[in-house]
């Protein structure tokens, strides 16, 4: 038993307050892993995420085009898919020329009105007095349905309302309607068999059809850019 100046030196530890905390679980060997790695995919995501993922500035320093020039290339690669509806009617005209180049025991009611109808399809619904009753209502209600019209909408999406190509399309367009317009007229006049004459004169409009046709499938390659 100590005396009691060395027990003063040295006091008894007080007992712990009654209410204490205990003292912290102690973490297992697995919960300490996956605690280790969970931190160690967060630091290395505030890493490699940066990497990944390098600022806009730098992709257009090392070539990437930005959005513009994307849907350029894209609309040139689609060139093909877009006039696909002028080389079909480009063929359908030279069926109907095939037609009318038959001679006049050859060349009946049947084959007028084969290239009545031809003449209607090449047309793309883009002569008014040629539209069904369903392809009419869509236009009266706003739907764009003249083929060549959307044609050129599309090829000249990403140029200017005054860029020379824009307007250079708009015109050739126009001249493709006025020649489907008149060639379609004279197919209607005509009777049950076709004089010489008239004959001929429908053939003429089909080949300057045909010419506005290629002028205008130009004017789409110059928009385009191909």
């Amino acid at each position: 038993m100590l005396s009691p100046v060395i027990a003063s030196l040295f006091p008894a530890a007080a007992p712990p307050p009654a209410h204490s905390q205990p003292p912290p679980p102690q973490l297992s060997q697995p919960e300490i892993s996956t605690v280790s790695r969970r931190a160690a995919a967060v630091l290395l995501s505030s890493v490699i995420i940066p990497i990944l993922r390098p600022p806009l500035a730098s992709a257009f320093s090392i070539g990437i085009s930005g959005p513009k020039e994307w849907l350029k290339e894209q609309k040139k690669k689609s060139s093909k898919f877009l006039l696909a509806p002028v080389d079909a009617s480009r063929n359908i005209l030279q069926s109907a020329y095939l037609l009318l180049m038959k001679s006049e025991a050859e060349f009946g009611e049947s084959e007028l009105d084969e290239v009545q109808n031809l003449l209607v399809s090449a047309a793309r619904d883009c002569v008014p007095q040629d539209r069904n009753s369903f392809v009419e209502f869509q236009a009266s209600t706003g739907v764009e349905v003249c083929t060549f019209k959307l044609i050129v909408k599309n090829a000249s999406s990403l140029l200017g309302d005054r860029d020379p190509l824009k307007l250079e399309a708009e015109s050739k367009l126009n001249d493709l309607i006025r020649s489907f317009s008149s060639l379609s007229d004279m197919a209607r006049e005509g009777s049950v068999q076709l004089t010489l004459n008239s004959k001929q004169r429908v053939v003429d409009a089909l080949k300057d059809t045909i010419s506005s046709l290629n002028s205008f499938e130009q004017g789409i390659m110059d928009c385009l850019q191909v």
